[in-house]
């Protein structure tokens, strides 16, 4: 299994195809493998690279606080490893704030980026009101306890909320139920911790990458607003809402998904 270590951890990564480097980074819950529809259709055209997220999958549960900052590293880290000098980007929820950091950050290593259903930070808004009430958050409250919460019925309410797709949705519940077993739920709350002291509305004007910034018009976890937000402090970006689109409409929609961002990739 190739793994390589960055950023004082090790990573579990994939490369696959040849071509213009592809950097994936995936949400909270999702291990690599989440992107076997992507990578079969991008790797005709770039060379993909994938990898678990620090607390997730394969890759080193670290015991320190983590941060959107340090999940950047670890990405930049990697494709340092793989000896990339600049590669297009694109984030998916919570890897929204890793892709854009790093575009930030190390705006010479960033050729194009895409957010997908991206969370620009810790504001409630941001999120669907299905998805805090799925967390247990009271009316008023500003903070909540993550590791209160009752972790199995939170992440089964979280396949409930990003699948619009009934069959699909039942299916996938129906896998989660093991999956979640094995599921380290240090990592989730560690990654959700680093969401929540974290914002970017003030130096998202600082990207200077072109930006694709993409969601579905029926994303029940994080707000379609939030892309609007977004999409309106990036100067070079276009805004795409993909109408009946779900949180995981990647999964759900795969040949509208791809060719949205294969077409924007290849556009010059």
């Amino acid at each position: 299994m190739p793994k390589t270590t960055v950023n004082g951890i090790n990573m579990y990564y994939e490369v696959h195809g040849e071509g213009e480097p592809l950097v994936l980074i995936m949400g909270s819950f999702g291990s690599l493998e989440a992107w076997s529809l992507q990578i079969h259709a991008f790797q005709k055209h770039y060379k993909v690279i994938v990898f678990d997220n620090r607390g997730i999958g394969r890759t080193d549960k670290s015991p320190e606080p983590y941060s959107i900052a340090t999940m950047a590293d670890d990405t930049v880290g990697l494709i340092d490893h793989l000896g990339i000098d600049k590669a297009h980007v694109l984030g998916m929820s919570l890897g929204g704030p890793v892709a854009h950091d790093i575009a930030i950050n190390y705006p010479q290593r960033v050729k194009k980026l895409v957010l997908v259903c991206s969370i620009v930070g810790a504001d409630r808004t941001h999120l669907h009101p299905d998805i805090i009430k799925a967390l247990g958050v009271e009316e008023g409250r500003q903070e909540v306890d993550l590791r209160s919460i009752d972790f199995n019925k939170v992440m089964m309410a979280t396949v409930y909320l990003a699948f619009n797709d009934k069959s699909l949705r039942d299916s996938l519940s129906i896998q989660a139920e093991s999956w979640f077993k094995q599921f380290d739920i240090e990592g989730f709350v560690r990654q959700w911790e680093a969401v929540a002291s974290y914002s970017a509305l003030d130096r998202l004007h600082k990207i200077e990458a072109q930006t694709l910034v993409i969601t579905g018009t029926e994303d029940r976890i994080v707000n379609p607003h939030s892309s609007e937000v977004i999409a309106g402090l990036i100067r070079n970006s276009r805004l795409v809402k993909v109408k009946g689109g779900s949180h995981a409409f990647f999964m759900e929609m795969p040949n509208r998904f791809n060719n949205e961002i294969l077409s924007f990739l290849k556009d010059c």
